[in-house]
């Protein structure tokens, strides 16, 4: 069984095609084997997953060509990466006519009116350059939009409220862009045009390495005036390093937490820094935007490791080594483990009715058979529409009935009282810490995975507006709620 959003198979679909073979034509167009990719019997070499925190398995629209949920890095046919070479003191003036060379790399730092700082990129043969943002030009090949994150009107449990990805998170900072808020007003994207590069190793291990900013299509960074409307500003931190050389930040920033120690075996969320441009790491500043950096911390690096998230101020993305990926649930397996749910039987203890968990195919469209849960104690039942409190000022309409979405309910078997949602199982399998069974799911959104999963998630600060992190569930961004952020689930089985 292969869904939509899969990457059970080692080669990608042709539409994650990078470029530049096939950079004339539209994405997904081209016949030609994927970029990355290498002919003959050689297998090719992946360096990497990248996810997009809140999305269930694919895009609300579905994934297409480089705007996805989930992309695979490979090793490239020739090498593509640049690193720094010559270093050039101009009058602000000539840096139009110092950055015209369009097969040059640079990045270019205002530091006044008459004086800039622009630092030449040579060809690098031993590593390969992908870049990640929400422009869709060609020289981005993960193009990643705001992830509109969940919150729930009652609020959250202690630390925790917050989806990853709020398109509203930066509070009117960055450029105007493609997201859409609610109420029918358009919302500010924060998540630059050219966010980060991820340069890695083309020789064993294959290390990644992560850089704030990206080049744009004629291969410059500007850090200071902007010269492209939107990604940088005069706001934009710089400085000149002890050893001569010049470093910066973004205005809105690229975050990333390495966790603290192996994140399949002992998942632990570590610290959250800001990888600046020439791929430093400093503290976090003041606020989100603040032109003063923070402290360098000399002691770690923007090495990424399995399960190292990547904050771009509008979406978050995990990253996933292949060695991390073999331990977790390919789709195939999740379908299998769809079907022992079903196959258990699980019954409603009031109305004894057959519950059955819907197609993988079929997430987010509710069956009549589904699975409900009250996420403050955890017993499943099957979809019914009472027990509404109405001394909670619910609008309860015609027969005692509300909308599924609204109110709180009190449970038959124990009293308790809470939302009371559907159960959906987790359909990205790279978002998971281990294969184990589906037994647990996320508060209040009914995500359901392994224990480890909502354990290792709930305890995982996500960035949210200027200086705020909430833990949310992986799956939909939804914001976690209550004592744990998860629950047991309790099914009663067949009583025949």
């Amino acid at each position: 069984m292969v869904l939509e959003g899969s990457s059970e198979a080692l080669c990608p679909p042709p539409s994650l095609e990078l470029r530049p073979s096939c950079n004339k034509s539209p994405p997904g167009s081209c016949s030609t084997p994927h970029d990355g990719l290498f002919t003959g019997d050689k297998e090719p070499i992946k360096y990497g997953e990248l996810m997009v925190l809140g999305h269930n398995g694919s895009l609300a629209n579905g994934d297409k060509g480089r705007r996805r949920s989930r992309l695979a890095l490979y090793k490239r046919p020739k090498a593509n990466g640049v690193k720094p070479d010559v270093i050039h003191n101009v009058s602000t003036p000539l840096v139009s006519k110092a950055l015209s060379n369009k097969s040059q790399h640079s990045i270019s730092y205002t530091l006044s009116r008459s004086h800039s700082v622009i630092v030449e990129y040579t060809h690098d043969s031993n590593t390969d350059m992908f870049q990640i943002g929400r422009s869709t030009e060609n020289m981005i090949d993960f193009v990643v939009t705001d992830t509109a994150g969940s919150s729930t009107s009652g609020g959250g449990g202690q630390g925790q409220g917050a989806g990853p990805g709020c398109v509203a998170r930066g509070q009117g900072q960055g450029a105007v862009g493609e997201g859409g808020g609610g109420g029918g007003q358009s919302v500010q994207s924060t998540i630059s045009r050219y966010a980060c590069r991820i340069m890695c190793e083309r020789s064993a291990p294959y290390t990644a390495r992560i850089y704030a900013a990206g080049f744009d299509s004629s291969k410059n960074i500007f850090l200071g005036v902007s010269h492209r409307g939107d990604d940088y500003s005069e706001r934009a931190a710089k400085w000149r390093t002890s050893d001569g050389l010049m470093d910066g930040l973004t205005t809105n920033g690229v975050l990333v937490m390495h966790p603290a120690g192996e994140f399949v075996s002992e998942p632990a969320p570590g610290v959250w820094r800001e990888i600046s441009v020439c791929g430093n790491v400093f503290a976090l500043r003041e606020t989100r935007s603040a032109q003063q950096r923070g402290t360098l911390v000399e002691n770690e690096s923007n090495t990424l490791q399995d399960g190292s998230l990547i904050d771009l101020c509008g979406a978050t993305l995990l990253w996933r080594t292949p060695s991390g990926l073999r331990r977790t649930p390919t789709l195939k397996q999740l379908e299998t483990l769809r079907q022992e749910l079903n196959a258990a039987r699980p019954q409603c203890p009031v109305g004894f009715n057959t519950l059955a968990f819907p197609s993988l195919a079929r997430r987010e469209i509710v069956d009549k058979k589904q699975p409900w849960v009250y996420v403050n104690c955890g017993h499943v039942h099957g979809y019914h529409n009472w027990g509404y409190r109405k001394d909670k000022g619910h609008n309860v309409g015609p027969g005692g009935t509300a909308p599924a979405s609204t109110g709180e309910r009190e449970c038959p078997m124990c009293r308790r009282v809470g939302p009371y949602v559907p159960l959906w199982l987790g359909c990205e399998g790279g978002l998971y810490l281990d294969a184990g069974p589906p037994t647990h799911a996320f508060c209040p959104c009914g995500h359901v995975c392994s224990e480890k999963t909502v354990a290792g998630w709930s305890q995982i600060p996500l960035p949210h507006g200027t200086h705020a992190f909430h833990a949310a569930c992986p799956f939909c961004g939804t914001w976690l709620t209550g004592e744990h952020g998860h629950i047991k689930l309790i099914f009663q089985g067949p009583v025949d």
